[in-house]
């Protein structure tokens, strides 16, 4: 439970500190091990929900990405999928092996290796969304759509106060 009065943070005079470095920030009072929670949760049941189109997790994202027109180069689909190289690589190359993908020399610069999605992996990319829909619309029953608002925005400002860089607050 929160103090009634937490101290303030140097740098940010009007923030409390939520946490201290105790043992409470490691139980699931800790608002990021709750969100872990929450993001196992989600892929658990997106990689049920991908199987029937026998795609798993690492899968899936690479195809969905390329569909959207997020990535088409695995240097890209590596850093939005937040693994190395050699793992897209890999998933890449099983991917290929299922006929869902080609890889092609860009025209304009020829050491540049596009992705490029088969028909196969079209039609599978066309059943991803319906997929995750289900999954996050289990995860947020009950909620109210103002409340998914807020979420939303609270999670986007976490995000933001993490992707300011710096340090954070002793």
């Amino acid at each position: 439970m929160a103090d009634m009065n937490p101290p303030r943070s140097p740098a940010a005079p009007d923030t409390p500190v939520h946490y201290r470095g105790n043992f409470r920030c490691m139980t699931d009072e800790n608002v990021g091990f709750v969100i872990k929670q929450v993001y196992n949760s989600l892929n658990r049941m997106l990689d049920l929900e991908m199987a029937p189109l026998d795609l798993t997790a690492m899968q899936w994202r690479p195809i969905a990405m390329v569909a959207r027109g997020s990535a088409d180069t695995p240097a890209e689909l590596a850093r939005l999928h937040g693994v190395d190289t050699g793992a897209m690589t890999r998933t890449l190359d099983r991917l290929e092996a299922k006929g869902l993908l080609r890889r092609v020399r860009s025209q304009e610069d020829r050491r540049v290796v596009k992705i490029e999605l088969t028909e196969l992996g079209q039609e599978k990319a066309r059943a991803i969304p319906a997929n995750i829909a289900r999954v996050l619309n289990h995860h947020l029953r009950g909620f109210s759509a103002d409340e998914l608002a807020q979420l939303k925005h609270l999670l986007g400002r976490m995000l933001a106060n993490g992707s300011a860089g710096g340090a954070p607050d002793s």
